[in-house]
């Protein structure tokens, strides 16, 4: 018997300082078998990192040809692609040709350090893309407000990042990484 997607609901409550952007958006996520916590975290991060009107979750880890996140216009030109983990790198020179913005967010430290050292060269071409880390004791931090249904809280000020619920409160420092 296959292994079904755990279905998990969110209210996420930005106030995002720097950019102007205040709004709750309320989403049901369905958290693919093979998928991490710690990766649906940061999933949920990544959006509130970029939220904006139109940004909508993929299929995600259930289909190769999408990002984990996207942004399209009306005529379904990408606009904004983001990716999670350690992306193949022909896989983020076709989203750097597809989408007008590419952003990666690594989370897993050794694996990252290693990625970044195979694949700096190749992708210092492409002006479209930026390239974060999230170190790993703050996405331990994160995973541990996983819940069913949660209700998180992410202010941003002066590129400070809180994330809280009813009973944490945690602060992200992503790294940008230059090519």
């Amino acid at each position: 018997m296959a292994l079904k997607a755990l279905i998990r609901k969110c209210s996420l409550n930005i106030s995002d300082m720097d950019r102007h952007y205040y709004h709750t958006h309320e989403f049901t996520l369905a958290q693919h078998p093979s998928e991490t916590d710690l990766r649906l975290m940061v999933r949920i991060l990544a959006y509130a990192l970029n939220a904006e009107e139109g940004l909508e979750f993929t299929k995600g880890l259930s289909t190769t040809d999408e990002p984990d996140l996207w942004k399209k216009d009306l005529v379904d030109h990408i606009e904004h692609w983001i990716e999670l983990g350690q992306v193949d790198e022909k896989r983020v020179r076709q989203a750097c040709h597809k989408a007008d913005k590419v952003t990666l967010y690594t989370y897993q430290d050794n694996a990252a350090d290693v990625w970044q050292s195979q694949v700096r060269k190749a992708l210092i071409e492409y002006k479209n893309l930026s390239i974060y880390h999230i170190p790993e004791p703050q996405c331990l931090e994160l995973e541990s407000l996983i819940d069913r249904g949660m209700s998180l809280f992410v202010t941003i000020q002066d590129e400070a990042i809180t994330v809280s619920n009813d009973r944490s409160n945690i602060e992200i420092t992503p790294q940008k990484i230059t090519a």
